[in-house]
């Protein structure tokens, strides 16, 4: 083993995981029902009581805030600026003697200012008798702010049209009616121009009448009038009902309004287009997926006395195969070992640095170099660590890089000679290695909005793929062109984010099936923070981001797997190899068009469960990674090491399942 420093411990918040200690004492803060305008500031006034009341010595109270973009929070002096409207957590925690930390969670609200303006849309400006019609309404606030999500008070200039109690409209009587939206004392109108409906009748047609959970039925509708001309602008509405083949289940699925049907649960369907009070309708079949295979674990790496974090799987000089794993939460070491036998992976080597966390780890494509991160340093410096990997039974340490990298690495991506650092949860930093004794920095890319954070980079074909939380993903330019990006001058050039902003990893995937251009996004969010010593809640699940058009990319599927919460991940040949913490490591089928709940479908191939009797943690499952390799899946669990399971082959079928 080498050492390069003595390690000391230090207490350090990561957005990934949150440590503390259940106390009888409690904080009693300021904080409570804290109420702000936008912009207002507060600063908190926050101390530990006993059970009787009484004041207990908090050494340190540090405080940050759950979204920083709309919440700033200084994490010692506890002043608080509101930024957005809206409902924000603010976490305080106390350092006591010896180390132990009382923490709790505080609700902020920030209030919206006043209304400036309501807006009003239609959706499709043809109306027709007997429909509803599809309506979009907007506040916008002063200083910008804009709300889709309040319930107006509706009224009509007449009783061409009706309102119900859920503010849906609906067209009854042809001619002009003004429909009125009010919201704190401010109005707006719309003028509806309802016509007739001239449609006689719809002809309903599928691409097929019969596919597997998961597979995309796509419809087509076209309306008539009495003539038998085609009515091209109708507004065609698509719906469908189903009953399961199995009794004990309920049928499900989802339909777009583009008429693409998919359903999760084998049975019979009946998919209905209307227009108005016309309709059409048509009766298609849909069989189980039936795509599940043996997954069989292999080996293990055993790391039974200290947390295991990310890990990396690299062909060596010398032809053989070695892999390189990372601790979490402890004394700064990094293991390699020798999986060219994934049945039995050796330990060969490690190397011990001046950190409290090695949360990532990653080899150059050569396999002779491994960059890893450090976080917790007790310098303060941090930064990464370049290894020469070249004998990974001899590793040794070629340089170290802390400038700009003081605030604690967690991960890291090497590509073309390039290592791209994240600092302090905010921006990255790119590091040219040509010359790996003398590590120099070229360029850096961040959002440069308040509270900006990150978690994640991944590089593929010069984009580089920005994981950053509430603000979601960017595509970045740092090398391909696309945006005349390079390393020292990264260009993002598109961008989707989600509601949860809980986006912590990315991997870009193309379908071998259909040419469709994915990012898929992964949650990471533990709703009671992190037992370090025994079972934990996990949630959050995988956003498939359809990006074929980089203006306009669209989610249109997602892979959730209830009571668990996603990881790391890979994806090749259209299947994915997810960890789901919790839920050990999956296998999915991404074959096909993907819409919809890709686990409900039966999309998962086979599961192992990583934990095992000697580790950690034992008998307690936490997949952090997962990784594809010359066919063999390599994984990393938190609480227990390394290990490789795999697939076994597609036994073929003699038969047709089909329905009679």
């Amino acid at each position: 083993m080498k050492i390069i420093k003595p390690i000391i411990l230090l207490f350090i918040i990561t957005f990934s995981f949150e440590l503390y200690s259940q106390e009888s004492n409690r904080i009693v803060s300021t904080i409570q029902d804290l109420v702000l305008d936008v912009d207002e500031s507060f600063v908190a006034s926050s101390v530990t009581m006993d059970d009787n009341d009484n004041e207990v010595s908090c050494n340190n109270m540090i405080y940050y805030s759950r979204n920083r973009e709309a919440l700033n929070v200084d994490n010692e002096t506890g002043e608080i600026t509101a930024n957005l409207p809206g409902f924000y957590t603010v976490v305080a925690i106390c350092i006591q003697e010896g180390g132990n930390r009382l923490r709790k969670d505080f609700s902020v609200k920030v209030n919206y200012p006043p209304v400036n303006e309501i807006k009003i849309s239609l959706i499709n400006n043809v109306l027709y008798t007997d429909s509803y019609i599809p309506l979009t309404f907007e506040v916008i606030y002063e200083k910008g702010f804009i709300r889709n999500d309040v319930k107006f008070n509706l009224t009509s200039s007449n009783d061409l049209i009706s309102i119900d109690n859920l503010n849906n409209v609906k067209a009854i009587t042809s001619g002009k009616s003004t429909l009125t939206a009010e919201f704190e004392g401010i109005t707006s109108s719309i003028v509806l121009n309802i016509k007739k409906n001239p449609v006689s009748y719809i002809e309903l047609k599928s691409n097929s009448d019969e596919a597997r959970t998961g597979d995309v039925f796509q419809f087509k509708a076209v309306a008539y009038d009495k003539k038998n001309v085609v009515i091209g602008d109708a507004p065609i509405k698509f719906s469908f009902t189903g009953k399961s083949f199995d009794k004990s289940n309920t049928a499900s699925g989802l339909i777009e309004k583009d008429g693409r049907f998919v359903g999760d649960v084998a049975g019979q369907y009946i998919i209905t287009s209307n227009v108005g009070n016309i309709s059409a309708s048509k009766i298609v079949n849909v069989i189980d997926r039936n795509i599940k295979r043996k997954f069989k674990s292999i080996g293990v790496g055993t790391v039974n006395d200290k947390h295991t974090s990310d890990f990396w799987v690299f062909e060596g000089v010398d032809g053989r195969d070695y892999a390189v794993s990372g601790t979490w939460g402890a004394d700064g070491t990094t293991y390699f070992w020798d999986v060219t036998n994934p049945s039995n992976m050796i330990r060969i080597d490690s190397i011990q640095v001046d950190a409290r966390t090695v949360n990532d780890v990653k080899v150059s494509e050569d396999g002779k170099i491994c960059v890893i991160s450090r976080e917790g340093a007790s310098n303060r410096k941090n930064g990464i660590i370049i290894i020469d990997v070249t004998n990974p039974y001899d590793v040794s340490i070629i340089s170290e890089y802390t400038q700009n990298l003081t605030g604690g690495v967690h991960n890291v991506f090497i590509y073309e000679n390039h290592v791209y650092a994240l600092s302090n949860g905010e921006k990255y930093y790119v590091i040219n290695i040509d010359d790996p004794k003398n590590p120099k920095e070229i360029g850096k890319f961040e959002l440069g909005k308040p509270g900006q954070s990150i978690h994640d980079v991944w590089i593929e074909d010069g984009i580089a793929y920005s994981s950053n939380w509430r603000n979601g993903v960017y595509l970045v330019d740092v090398g391909n062109g696309i945006a005349n990006g390079s390393p020292s001058n990264p260009v993002a050039f598109a961008n989707y984010n989600y509601a949860s902003g809980a986006h912590h990893a990315t991997f870009p995937y193309k379908s071998k099936s259909t040419g469709k251009f994915y990012t898929v996004l992964g949650d990471e969010i533990f709703p009671n923070g992190i037992d370090v010593k025994g079972q934990n809640v996990t949630a959050g699940f995988l956003h498939f981001v359809d990006f074929t058009d980089l203006d306009n990319p669209v989610e249109v599927a997602r892979y959730e797997l209830p009571g668990d919460g996603s990881h790391n991940y890979w994806i090749e040949g259209d299947v994915l190899y997810v960890a789901m913490y919790t839920g050990g490591v999956r296998v999915v089928d991404l074959s096909g068009d993907l819409m919809g709940d890709l686990y409900k479908q039966g999309r998962e191939i086979g599961y192992i469960l990583s934990g095992s009797e000697n580790a950690y943690v034992p008998n307690s499952t936490m997949s952090w990674g997962a990784q594809l390799y010359k066919g063999h899946v390599f994984y990393s669990d938190w609480n227990s090491g390394i290990g490789s399971a795999k697939l076994e082959p597609i036994k073929p079928d003699k038969t047709k399942a089909s329905i009679n």
